[in-house]
C-alpha cells in the first residue's frame, strides 16, 4: 500500500501523483471557466439582461461559487474527506451542465445552482490534496503549485475560447445548427467533467492515505448518515441559491454576512492557537484581504471586459481572425502556459542570489503589474475608428501584462495559505482564499455594473470611451494598492517568521 511517507519522499522535482490530479483538475476548469466565459454574453444576448444587471448578476454568480469553495471545504475537513467531497462536486457540475445543455433560456439559474454547490465541493479539495503531496517546508512545493497553477489554465485556455466561440457560432457553424449552439455550448461542459471524475478515480489508488474521511474513527452507520445528511442538505440548497442568484439583492445579504461569520469563526479557532501560529494566521489575512482588492479588477475579464470585447473590439491578432470574446476568455490562459515556468526559474535565479522578493514583495508587483495592464485597456481609446471599434491586439498585450501580475499572486497565494495554516485547517484556510476570490467576484459586478451604467444608451462610440474612463480609474486603484502593499511588507513578513 502506498503510504504518505513513500509519496512525500519522492525524488525529483514533482511527486508522480500530482500528475493525475493536474489532469483532473485541468478538464474541470474547462468546465468552470468555458461556463464562465459564457455566462455574461448570455445573460446580455439571450435573456435580454441590460449590461449593469447582467454585470451584477454575473458577479453574484461568481460570488457563489468561490463562497461554497469554503463551505465545502468545512465539510470536506470535518465530515466527507477530501475526495469523496471532489467527486459529489463533480456530480452536481456535471448535472448542472447538462440541465443547461437541455435548455439554457428555460432552465438558466436552476443549472448554474448545481454548478456553484458542485464547484464549491471541488475546488479547495482538490488544492489541498495537491499540498498534501509535500511535506511540511519542502521547498519543492512552489514549483509543484506552479505546475498544477499551468494545468488549470489548459483547461481555462481550451474551455475559455471553444464555448462562447460555439455559442456565437464562430466555431463549428457548419456542424452545429443554429437553434443548438448553446445547448451544445453548454454540453461541452459536462463532457469533460466526466473525463475529470473518471481520471479522478483512476488517482485514488495512488495517493495513500490522502484524502480519506476524517470520520473513519466512527462506527460506519453513524458515518454514512453524516454523509448523507451532508449530500441532502446540498441539494435542498438548490433552490435557496437559485433564487439568491436571480435576485441579486440576495446576493447582497448573502456578502454582508458570510465573510463576518468567517471573520469570527477564525477568531474562534485562533483563541486556542500557540501565539506563533496566531501570527501566521494574522498574516494569512493580510494576503487574504489584497487578494479581493486584486481578483475584484481581475474579474472584469468575465463581466465588462467580455461586454467591452463583444462590442468594442475587432477580430484580428497579430493578422489572425479570431473570436475577441474568446481572446479575452483565453489570452490570460495561454500567457500563464507560456510563462508560469519561465517565471519560476527567475524567482529560483534570484533565490539563488539572495535577491528573490518576499511573497508580499511579489503581491505588490502583482498590483502594480495590473495598474499596467489596465491602463492599456484605457489607452484603446486612442487607437479607435469612429464607430468605436479598436484594436484587439492591443486588448490582448493589456492581458500580457496583467497575466504577469496573476503569476505575482495567484499560484505563490495559494501556496503560502497551505504554510500559513496550521494542518487541521489546511481545506478551511484554502476556502478562505477562494472566499476572498468570492468577495473579489462580488466587487467585480459590482464595478462592472457601474461602468456599464456610466454607457447607459450611448452609441458605441461613447460606450468605449465610458468603459476605459472606468479602466484608467482601476489602474490608478491597482498602483496605490501596490504601492501600499511594499510599503508594509517588513512588517507582513515578521508576522510571518520562518515561513517564507
Amino acid at each position: 500500500m502506498t503510504t504518505l511517507d513513500s509519496i512525500q519522499n519522492f525524488e525529483g522535482k514533482y511527486p508522480k501523483q500530482i500528475w493525475p490530479l493536474f489532469f483532473s483538475e485541468m478538464w474541470e476548469r474547462f468546465c468552470f471557466y468555458g461556463m464562465r466565459g459564457m455566462l455574461i454574453y448570455f445573460m446580455v444576448t439571450e435573456l435580454m439582461l441590460n449590461d449593469a444587471v447582467a454585470n451584477l448578476q454575473y458577479g453574484a454568480t461568481q460570488a457563489f461559487v468561490y463562497a461554497f469553495t469554503f463551505i465545502g471545504g468545512l465539510f470536506a475537513d470535518k465530515i466527507l474527506g477530501y475526495r469523496k467531497s471532489l467527486f459529489w462536486g463533480g456530480i452536481l457540475m456535471i448535472a448542472g451542465s447538462l440541465i443547461l445543455a437541455i435548455d439554457p433560456k428555460a432552465f438558466f439559474f436552476f443549472g448554474i445552482s448545481f454548478t456553484i454547490i458542485g464547484t464549491g465541493f471541488f475546488k479547495p479539495n482538490i488544492s489541498t490534496m495537491v499540498g498534501q503531496l509535500y511535506k511540511e517546508g519542502d521547498p519543492r512545493r512552489d514549483a509543484g503549485f506552479s505546475l498544477f497553477y499551468a494545468g488549470i489554465n489548459i483547461g481555462a485556455l481550451l474551455g475559455g475560447y471553444l464555448c462562447i466561440a460555439v455559442g456565437k457560432g464562430e466555431m463549428l457553424s457548419g456542424l452545429v445548427p443554429a437553434h443548438l449552439r448553446w445547448n451544445v455550448a453548454f454540453g461541452f461542459a459536462a463532457i469533460v467533467m466526466v473525463i475529470s471524475l473518471l481520471t479522478f478515480l483512476r488517482t485514488q489508488k495512488t495517493i495513500g492515505e490522502i484524502g480519506k474521511s476524517p470520520l473513519a474513527h466512527l462506527e460506519g452507520s453513524k458515518r454514512k448518515m453524516m454523509e448523507w445528511a451532508t449530500y441532502i442538505g446540498s441539494l435542498l440548497l438548490l433552490p435557496i441559491i437559485m433564487t439568491m442568484v436571480a435576485k441579486t439583492e440576495y446576493t447582497d445579504y448573502f456578502m454582508y454576512t458570510i465573510g463576518p461569520l468567517t471573520l469570527v469563526y477564525i477568531a474562534y479557532e485562533m483563541m486556542s492557537m500557540t501565539v506563533a501560529d496566531r501570527k501566521k494566521m494574522i498574516a494569512g489575512l493580510v494576503f487574504i484581504f489584497f487578494s479581493i482588492i486584486f481578483w475584484a479588477f481581475f474579474e472584469q475579464s468575465g463581466g465588462s471586459l467580455s461586454l467591452f470585447a463583444a462590442n468594442n473590439l475587432d477580430n484580428k491578432v497579430l493578422g489572425i481572425t479570431l473570436d475577441p470574446n474568446g481572446v479575452n476568455n483565453s489570452a490570460n490562459s495561454l500567457f500563464v502556459i507560456m510563462f508560469a515556468a519561465l517565471l519560476g526559474i527567475v524567482w529560483i535565479w534570484l533565490a539563488n542570489r539572495k535577491l528573490e522578493p518576499n511573497t508580499l514583495i511579489k503581491f505588490g508587483l502583482a498590483f502594480l503589474f495590473l495598474a499596467a495592464g489596465f491602463y492599456i485597456f484605457y489607452s484603446t481609446r486612442f487607437f479607435t475608428n469612429q464607430n468605436g471599434v479598436t484594436s484587439l491586439d492591443l486588448f490582448t498585450f493589456g492581458w500580457l501584462i496583467i497575466t504577469f501580475g496573476e503569476l505575482c499572486l495567484s499560484p505563490i497565494g495559494m501556496s503560502i495559505m497551505t504554510k500559513l495554516a496550521p494542518q487541521k485547517l489546511q481545506a478551511i484556510m484554502m476556502g478562505m482564499w477562494f472566499l476572498a476570490s468570492a468577495y473579489g467576484q462580488y466587487f467585480a459586478g459590482i464595478l462592472g455594473a457601474n461602468i456599464s451604467e456610466a454607457s447607459e444608451n450611448a452609441d458605441n462610440y461613447n460606450k468605449l470611451m465610458a468603459y476605459t474612463d472606468g479602466y484608467l480609474q482601476l489602474a490608478i486603484y491597482a498602483l496605490i494598492a501596490g504601492v501600499v502593499l511594499i510599503a508594509i511588507s517588513p512588517l507582513v513578513r515578521k508576522l510571518m517568521q520562518e515561513v517564507k
